[in-house]
């Protein structure tokens, strides 16, 4: 089974696609699509729609897991967020993937143990279910390896 992770952002939207076969995982591709700060959010949206599009033809994967919003600290960017959000649904959607959601605290606890854990202490769990010693640099791409991981966790208990 393929699982698209994704980190949703108007700046940066982290994906990473995993080959998950029982407890087995592997990052077939990640990275992160990243969108012009000086452009209007009009085409910022339209960038993402496109290149989101263009990963999920080329990886064809069985399904998605999306980083859900429930609380934000810096107002300024949740409806940027949220809007970036809505295009990626809206991709997800016209592909036909099925999308499941989780919050920040969910991936936690399932990585982790804990709700409340430190993004090293996530990174660590991510390097434990990869069997590595190497992340990728950018934090919006770890964060989305990490929401596919909970989602591989959370159908091995269903």
């Amino acid at each position: 089974m393929k699982i698209l992770g994704i980190d949703p952002g108007m700046a940066i939207v982290g994906y990473g696609v995993l080959n998950v076969e029982s407890d087995n995982i592997q990052i077939i591709t990640s990275g992160s699509i990243q969108t012009c700060k000086d452009c209007n959010d009009e085409n910022r949206l339209l960038d993402i729609y496109n290149d989101l599009s263009t990963i999920i033809e080329m990886y064809k994967p069985d399904c998605a897991s999306i980083e859900k919003l429930y609380f934000f600290k810096n107002q300024k960017t949740i409806i940027p967020v949220a809007e970036a959000r809505g295009v990626i649904l809206a991709v997800l959607a016209k592909y036909g993937i099925p999308i499941y959601e989780y919050t920040p605290i969910e991936v936690k606890q399932v990585l982790t143990g804990y709700g409340r854990a430190s993004k090293k202490e996530v990174e660590a769990m991510v390097k434990i279910a990869l069997n590595t010693d190497t992340l990728p640099k950018l934090d919006d791409t770890v964060d989305a390896i990490a929401i596919a991981i909970c989602h591989q966790r959370n159908l091995r208990l269903i």
